[in-house]
């Protein structure tokens, strides 16, 4: 008589993956994005001026957004879910992003954690330690989750650059104005305003 051996059943693998929401709790304060599963560490800061440049856009486009009650604005690498094609719970801290009442009502609840709500536009300042490859790679996941238009200040050559998926670049130098229409109908400032 033969008899048949049943194998034991084999672990089911776990994995440690959290979701965007838990990467904001647990994180919350630290210097990180989350990547394709990890926690990526990334420098403090790009020094004084990036620091400043932060500021002004900040203080720029949220004097605008306040005149015009349009929507709310975040600073401070705010942790927002930026959901990719492999990556669904993909999380990047922009220096500075705009939330149309539209998405984000005025009265609503604005959580503790990660922001879900995909903004309407996210302006990101180029620090010493970017690589144009990494800068450009990130631009095209905002363009990809549903940002409207990404702003790219370069304190280097006191530049603007506007991404969009409808249009792709458009670059403002320093005695240029910086119109960004899709996002912020008449919004108009000169970029050497930036860096100041």
């Amino acid at each position: 008589m033969n008899a048949t051996v049943t194998p034991p059943p084999q672990p089911v693998p776990t994995t440690n993956r959290m979701t965007a929401e838990e990467f904001g709790l647990k994180h919350a304060g630290e210097h990180v994005e989350y990547i394709n599963g990890e926690v990526k560490e990334f420098p403090i800061s790009g020094g004084g001026k990036h620091g400043k440049v932060c500021y002004r856009a900040s203080m720029v486009v949220g004097q605008f957004v306040d005149a015009t009650n349009w929507g709310h604005v975040f600073i401070n690498d705010t942790f927002v879910k930026v959901p990719t094609k492999d990556d669904p719970d993909r999380v990047y801290g922009p220096d500075v992003c705009f939330i149309s009442f539209d998405r984000l009502p005025k009265d609503a609840e604005v959580t503790a954690s990660t922001l879900t709500i995909v903004p309407n536009l996210v302006i990101e300042v180029r620090s010493p330690f970017d690589t144009w490859t990494s800068v450009f790679a990130k631009i095209v996941d905002y363009l990809n989750a549903g940002v409207s238009a990404v702003v790219l200040l370069d304190p280097t050559t006191q530049t603007a650059s506007v991404c969009g998926n409808e249009f792709w670049q458009r670059t403002f130098g320093p005695a240029d104005t910086l119109t960004i229409p899709e996002v912020l109908p008449g919004f108009a400032v000169e970029v050497k305003k930036f860096f100041e």
